[in-house]
């Protein structure tokens, strides 16, 4: 068993934000973002994969293929296996902190 603080390790910083991502987990990703005031993640999508985002702290808007979702924490956010999407911190002082949850694997585990 693994207490959370262990479970996340920095993979990414730059001036948009944080990136935080397990590496113990073998067949799931569980990644934490700290995303800076009025910045954005890089929009994308996952082919054959489904992703769950739940907001932990922060106001921000999630932007799908379809549609623009206001979130705040405590919102919970599924997105479809394909489907673009990016995350916008849209307060100008507080961080928007958000966890994604996705199968699959980015490390080897030996």
């Amino acid at each position: 068993m693994l207490n959370i603080t262990d479970l996340f390790k920095t993979v990414k910083e730059d001036e948009r934000y944080l990136v935080e991502d397990n590496t113990h987990l073998r067949t799931m990703v569980v990644s934490k973002t700290t995303l800076k005031p009025e910045k954005e993640t890089t929009g994308h999508s996952h082919e054959g994969q489904e992703e769950v985002y739940f907001f932990i702290e922060g106001r921000g808007v999630l932007e799908t293929q379809d549609e623009l979702i206001q979130v705040v924490k405590g919102d919970v956010i599924a997105i479809d296996d394909g489907d673009f999407h990016k995350v916008s911190n849209t307060s100008d002082t507080v961080d928007l902190e958000f966890i994604c949850v996705f199968p699959g694997k980015r490390y080897d585990h030996k």
